[in-house]
């Protein structure tokens, strides 16, 4: 298979390029710093700024291919600047990669691209599959516009997928990387009170979700929740971390504090969704990690 990656340098795009690679596919990939990109993951590399026009489409062109994972880091104090290069780093950044592919001649059959289980959000204990409606937060509305842009290679007779990807496990980077230091120095606990569920999954499981949505048939389109079976709660991923560290995990973090720290983005840690993945079921995709303390100890290697 051919196949073209935006955001290939990121925690999850490295990953999957990786794996693409491991298993014979040919990897093209869009970035700003192509020259940067090309070196780092082996592969041929193509400029490409997304706020600055359509994608390039002689890189899509005859692709089998396209998985767009390119968008600001969410993970940061939201400022009225950084609340727009979020929103429109998805936005106008998927509508320009849509651009591209109108322009692409043939082009590619399949567009997979990123999305969060942020799409829902604050929604209490209430059960989230794909058929659920969207929230009216920031990162809702977010979700909302950048699954609207995605959608719309649909009329060029792209079929297109959508992943709404939870808390990735991986050590190496995302919200575990950032929980490990105070657990170790046996300093970890729930945050806000540990009530707000945290859909999780393993990054072997959610790059297996990219790659099976690359090869599958009609049916892997629309959105995918990229979750494991069982969501958890904050204290429930609290005291299985502590339990795969041998470490306490029983000191509380406060919402004040996180707020604090980081404004109105601490929002996505003191709520939370109890997102499902209902039709990754149904297609009967095999998780390789489906419970939560194996899933973290094999997270940590």
């Amino acid at each position: 298979m051919r196949v073209t990656v935006t955001g290939a340098t990121g925690l999850i795009g490295r990953r999957l390029v990786a794996a693409l690679r491991g298993r014979g596919d040919e990897v093209t990939v869009l970035s700003r710093t192509p020259e940067r990109a090309g070196a780092r993951l082996g592969v041929d590399a193509v400029a490409w700024d997304p706020l600055g026009g359509p994608a390039p489409a002689g890189a899509l062109a005859g692709r089998d291919a396209v998985v767009h994972l390119a968008g600001e880091p969410v993970a940061q104090r939201w400022s009225a600047e950084a609340k727009e290069r979020i929103r429109s780093s998805r936005e106008r950044g998927t509508a320009s990669l849509v651009a591209g592919l109108r322009a692409a001649e043939p082009a590619p059959r399949v567009l997979v691209s990123a999305s969060a289980v942020g799409y829902y959000g604050p929604r209490g204990d209430e059960e989230l599959d794909e058929s659920a409606p969207p929230g009216d937060d920031f990162l809702a509305r977010v979700c909302v516009a950048w699954e609207r842009e995605a959608q719309a290679a649909a009329g060029l007779g792209i079929r297109v997928a959508i992943v709404r990807t939870g808390v990735v496990l991986d050590a190496g980077g995302g919200a575990l990387a950032k929980m490990l230091p105070p657990f170790r120095a046996g300093v970890g606990g729930p945050v806000a009170g540990g009530r707000q569920w945290m859909p999780w999954i393993h990054v072997d499981d959610l790059v297996g979700l990219y790659l099976a949505a690359l090869d599958g048939g009609a049916g892997w389109s629309g959105p995918l929740n990229g979750s494991a079976p069982a969501p958890a709660t904050n204290a429930e991923l609290s005291r299985a971390l502590g339990r795969a560290l041998h470490r306490p995990a029983v000191l509380p973090v406060p919402a004040l504090a996180l707020r604090l720290l980081y404004g109105e983005m601490a929002q996505i840690v003191t709520t939370g969704q109890r997102a499902v993945p209902s039709r990754l079921l149904a297609l009967g995709y095999a998780y390789r990690h489906p419970e939560l303390e194996p899933a973290l100890r094999a997270a940590l290697g």
